[in-house]
């Protein structure tokens, strides 16, 4: 079986984590059996592409790829400017003769929202499954309104390690929010999410045109 090949393009490395997440919606709405996802690295490049038109058309070219998934975390505005922004890339890159479906992934705010719901999948990655120590994480339904996503999750990994002093000071919270996406293997929650909604509404709409060649967000 051939599997469905994706390449992401994102803001940050970290965002890696969202290639779980496009291949659990591929098979719950877009019906995609096998999926395989890799996100565009353009660090080791002498001349770094400028401009999202550019980095889109070096994704490809570095990443051949049946769907192209674009990124673009909302933070302070709505969340269509980030949309359009990615919709007037993908026309640039259309013209130039890549003709690929690209799909626009824009979390409210920031990436890590959609991260902040399971509170066993973050136990297990700080390193202690058996925690009691309330998170604090706030409510799922909320979570597109705090002002700092990140700082959330930082803070809620380091209470779910249930360290202290020097060992608390010790602990690599980036190593830790790399593991809360393998924990997890359920994302329906997000469905709470305007934006995840949005996200899973344009993998159905592809699915719809029979994976043609065109812009969904």
């Amino acid at each position: 079986m051939k599997a469905l090949r994706h390449t992401l393009v994102s803001e940050g490395t970290t965002d890696a984590n969202l290639i779980p997440i496009i291949d659990w919606s591929l098979k719950r709405v877009g019906g995609v059996d096998l999926s395989e996802g890799v996100r565009a690295e353009f660090w080791r490049l002498q001349r770094k592409p400028d401009g999202l038109a550019e980095r889109l058309a070096k994704a490809v070219e570095l990443s051949p790829c049946d769907i192209l998934f674009v990124h673009r975390d909302a933070d302070r505005d709505p969340p269509e400017v980030r949309i359009d922004e990615i919709r007037e890339a993908v026309a640039v890159i259309r013209k130039q003769g890549i003709q690929l479906p690209a799909v626009a992934v824009v979390p409210v705010r920031m990436m890590e929202a959609w991260l902040c719901f399971d509170e066993l999948a973050i136990r297990k990655a700080a390193g202690h499954p058996n925690g009691t120590s309330p998170l604090s994480l706030p409510p799922l339904k909320r979570i597109e309104s705090r002002p700092d996503p990140k700082s959330d999750l930082r803070q809620a990994l380091r209470t779910a390690s249930e360290l202290s002093g020097r060992r608390l000071k010790k602990f690599d919270t980036r190593a830790a929010f790399w593991r809360i996406v393998d924990y997890i293997e359920d994302f329906s929650p997000l469905r709470e999410l305007a934006a995840f909604r949005l996200f899973e509404d344009s993998i159905k709409r592809l699915k719809q045109n029979d994976w043609k060649p065109d812009f969904y967000g």
